[in-house]
């Protein structure tokens, strides 16, 4: 039987404008405390962006989502939190936010492969 471990999941979601509270999901982060892995893959719809919001600052909003991949990959892009373990990445990155690129609630399940499944969830969820 192969060993499946928890692992903790939450979206990234743009929203545009947010005193209006409109959003899209454009990203996943995943973490997986027994692989000590975090990572981050988001997808930009830009149509759905102009949608909500036909002035939105596109390359400002792909420079947010850039930034949470960088903070999971750890080292120089990480910023502060360079130094931190995977968890404590993760644990920064879902606290609650009231900006244009903001995380979802953490859900959780069960995974063999912790990089499969920040596939998996972004072809499911955000693509």
């Amino acid at each position: 039987m192969t060993r499946r471990d928890v692992f903790e999941y939450a979206l990234l979601r743009v929203v545009p404008r947010v005193e209006r509270g409109e959003c899209f999901n454009a990203g996943v982060l995943v973490y997986c405390r027994a692989h000590s892995f975090v990572a981050a893959r988001t997808y930009l719809d830009e149509a759905k962006l102009k949608a909500l919001d036909p002035d939105a600052d596109v390359a400002g909003v792909r420079a947010a989502l850039r930034a949470v991949e960088g903070v999971c990959g750890g080292g120089a892009e990480a910023g502060q939190a360079a130094g931190d373990d995977a968890g404590r990445r993760f644990r920064w990155l879902i606290a609650p936010r009231s900006t244009v690129v903001q995380p979802g609630a953490v859900h959780s399940g069960l995974t063999t492969d912790p990089a499969g499944e920040v596939e998996r969830l972004l072809d499911l969820l955000v693509r």
